[in-house]
């Protein structure tokens, strides 16, 4: 169910209200979710609407204690300041360390870092630093519920786009890896419903990443020495032409790591890239 301003109960701790920010980029809308019923603890507030702002405060009111953000893109932090500033809240999060679309007004009051715990004598939330689709990622952790609120790094329907350089493909891949030694039960999206089978939907994840990262090399290989806008053609030939935008950034994410890893070199004279010894 993700009718908009409505909250809607998950399980004993925790509801959710989707913002009326439907899009490509989105989905239904951005997912923002209230932790606890005495004192709440909104996370990923989403953008800075009126009526998505008065739906949080109506549901929550001056039970709101604080305010949680996976990361400052706009869709997913603006919020946070009106709840603040109605309800006292402390804000929680990582700033942002780059300005490439970023919510540049969040300013948190306890800057997380991995492994930090917020307790309430209703939840137990941990932060799981989770850097790829931004350098500030959190994912966070409900252990009472053994629940995942993964943000933008795990979406329902479609796979997170790496946007460089703040975006880090081998950072994104070795976060995804880490989530495989938490208990995971359940993944609770910044877009789309909660999933279910949570280990195998990080294992597919990872897989399909890698493969990913192969056909950029079997790309390079039928090219030779090629700009992104010919590689792409190739690379997602599985994807709508529509969509290769944004596929060059993601792609981009992969030949960085590719070239971290000495396989791949990029000449700056005309943005092109090619296999090392090809």
């Amino acid at each position: 169910m993700l009718d908009h301003g409505v909250p809607f109960r998950l399980n004993a701790r925790v509801r959710r209200i989707v913002a009326p920010n439907p899009g490509v980029m989105t989905g239904a809308g951005t997912n923002t979710y209230l932790l606890g019923d005495e004192q709440i603890a909104v996370l990923d507030p989403g953008p800075a609407i009126p009526e998505h702002i008065d739906a949080i405060l109506e549901a929550g009111g001056d039970k709101i204690k604080w305010v949680v953000c996976t990361h400052t893109h706009p869709d997913h932090s603006p919020a946070w300041k009106a709840i603040a500033d109605a309800t006292g809240a402390k804000p929680l999060g990582m700033s942002p360390e780059d300005k490439m679309f970023q919510d540049e007004t969040f300013k948190p009051i306890w800057e997380l870092e991995h492994d930090d715990v917020l307790r309430s004598d209703e939840f137990t939330l941990r932060a799981v630093h989770t850097p790829g689709h931004v350098s500030n990622h959190f994912c966070f952790f409900l252990e009472e519920e053994r629940m995942l609120f993964a943000g933008d790094h795990i979406m329902n329907g479609s796979t997170v786009v790496i946007v460089p350089p703040s975006g880090d493909m081998k950072a994104y891949i070795e976060s995804l890896q880490l989530l495989l030694e938490y208990d995971l039960e359940l993944i609770a999206p910044g877009h789309g419903e909660v999933m279910e089978n949570s280990k195998a939907i990080v294992e597919w994840l990872v897989n399909h990443r890698l493969q990913r990262e192969a056909k950029v090399i079997k790309g390079l290989q039928h090219t030779g020495r090629a700009n992104l806008d010919t590689l792409v053609k190739v690379v997602y030939d599985d994807v709508d032409e529509g969509l290769h935008e944004m596929a060059k950034l993601s792609m981009s994410a992969h030949l960085i790591k590719l070239q971290q890893e000495q396989k791949v070199l990029q000449h700056a004279d005309d943005d092109s890239w090619e296999l090392v010894n090809s």
